[in-house]
């Protein structure tokens, strides 16, 4: 359920689309609520003020009654004083009179009921309390009987001295028909306003999420499509907003400089490259002038014109020179055409400890070892069996997108039918099918810096050493090379 409803899995579109549509719903709901409330709220005041205003106008009216009165004015001539009066004062004001004691006894009232009842109503502890508490000497009590809201007023009665003779209890009930039809009238004008204005809004919504996110759709394509390997086109946009407009221009410079970079990068590679090979062949080249030299100057303090065998040494120092030119020329062929390289020194090397070491140069951690033996003894060229290993082992880091979040190398060695087995194995992207025929050419590559001869290089040497190299993979999945020299007994 979380996935379903996480907005961070849908597109910006539909996020903008979904949140101008919420917009719109919560303003409906909250305008809605304020209106209810507001109605509400008017109908309490309405029924407060109204209720106030009766009361004074009661007041004042038995306030004339008490000071034209024939009775001595106490709490106990009350009900003499308004016998004759209090139906009377009903009647004008509309409205049920009682009166209690200060007590909370009644002692008349202009509801006819209460004289046949056999206990007469009191008032009770708490609102006696409360009553007497307060400054005004007036409390409102609220009381809900059979679903109708009611409220009840308690004052003080005084004399013309300003002495308590009695409470005045005024019932009122809040009639709330005609603000409960406005409310039901205004709701149904609201619900149909607002449908109307629900439909605008999805085709509004609609439309400005496409119109806002069609210029990043065509950006986000472009940047999708943008890869260092080839050339980028710019991104060209008719019209868009400011904030557009400045990305556009952010991406246009960015494929500038990247264009720039990559050419700078292969520039610099292929040259590196080039001096690396300029410096073996400058190996390869100086190993048999060595000799040469040696020879010469060798010839040059033996030299006697009138040795008998002069002409036989002299057979004998041309065919060394020749020997030395003759390899001089095969290494020059060699390099020129990509021939088997020149042999190397073979040495008796441990090619467990050799690979382990080897690996000690890369620093990325999930680069893992493991060999099923301690000790794997063959006849190699040290140099070159580290060169082999540290161009697999390059290759398989640099075939995982830097993206992607478990990445794995393993380097396996181990011994099958009188061979050591090297396997260098990764979970990168894998090679295509248009590319699989092509791994091992020179001057083939997939990126845009080096020269392609890494693998073509790799496989000569190995070759060189009768050994083999395959490999096999599944694109987006994984690819395994595989390197096999033989074991000299």
């Amino acid at each position: 359920m979380d996935r379903i409803f996480n907005l961070k899995n849908l597109s910006l579109r539909v996020r903008i689309f979904l949140s101008m549509i919420f917009l719109t719903i919560f303003a409906s709901i909250l305008i809605a609520a304020v209106s209810i409330f507001q109605f509400r709220q008017e109908a309490r005041e309405y029924h407060q003020d109204r209720l106030e205003r009766k009361e004074n106008a009661i007041v004042e009216h038995i306030n004339y009654v008490i000071l034209n009165t024939t009775y001595p004015v106490n709490t106990e001539n009350l009900s003499n004083i308004f016998k004759d009066r209090i139906h009377e004062l009903a009647d004008i004001h509309s409205m049920e009179i009682n009166f209690f004691d200060l007590q909370g006894k009644l002692i008349i009232s202009s509801k006819a009921g209460f004289k046949l009842d056999s206990i007469k109503p009191v008032i009770d502890i708490p609102t006696l309390k409360i009553l007497q508490s307060t400054l005004e000497k007036r409390y409102v009590a609220f009381e809900k009987i059979e679903g109708q809201q009611f409220r009840s007023s308690y004052t003080y009665i005084k004399d013309a001295k300003f002495k308590p003779l009695a409470i005045l209890n005024l019932p009122y009930q809040e009639d709330t028909t005609f603000y409960d039809s406005e409310l039901r009238n205004f709701l149904i004008r609201f619900t149909q306003v607002y449908s109307l204005m629900f439909l605008i809004a999805i085709v509004l919504s609609y439309f400005l999420s496409s119109y806002i996110t069609k210029s990043l759709k065509i950006i986000s394509d472009k940047i999708s499509e943008t890869n260092i390997n080839q050339q980028n086109q710019k991104i060209v946009l008719q019209e868009g907003s400011r904030e557009i407009n400045l990305l556009v221009e952010s991406y246009n410079k960015m494929v500038d400089e990247l264009e720039e970079s990559a050419t700078k990068l292969a520039q610099s590679e292929r040259e590196q490259a080039w001096r690396e090979m300029a410096k073996q062949v400058a190996h390869e080249i100086k190993n048999p002038l060595t000799p040469m030299r040696l020879t010469v100057q060798s010839f040059q303090r033996r030299f006697d014109a009138n040795d008998p065998n002069v002409k036989q040494k002299l057979d004998d120092f041309s065919s060394i020179l020749i020997q030395q030119i003759d390899t001089m020329t095969s290494v020059a062929s060699a390099f020129s055409n990509f021939a088997t390289m020149p042999a190397q020194q073979n040495e008796t090397l441990n090619v467990v400890k050799i690979v382990k070491l080897a690996l000690e140069i890369f620093n990325e951690d999930y680069i893992q070892f493991s060999a099923l033996e301690d000790e794997i003894i063959a006849k190699l060229d040290r140099t070159q069996l580290i060169r082999v290993i540290t161009n697999l082992v390059k290759n398989a880091t640099q075939a995982i997108p830097e993206e992607q979040e478990n990445k794995a190398v393993f380097v396996t060695v181990f011994r099958e039918l009188g061979s050591v087995k090297i396997e260098v194995k990764d979970n990168g992207k894998g090679i295509s099918l248009e590319n699989i025929n092509h791994i091992f050419e020179p001057k083939f590559t997939t990126k845009t810096s080096g020269m392609g001869l890494g693998l073509s290089i790799i496989k000569k040497i190995i070759e060189n050493y009768n050994g083999t190299i395959t490999f096999e993979s599944e694109t987006g999945v994984w690819t395994t090379f595989l390197v096999s020299f033989p074991i000299s007994e």
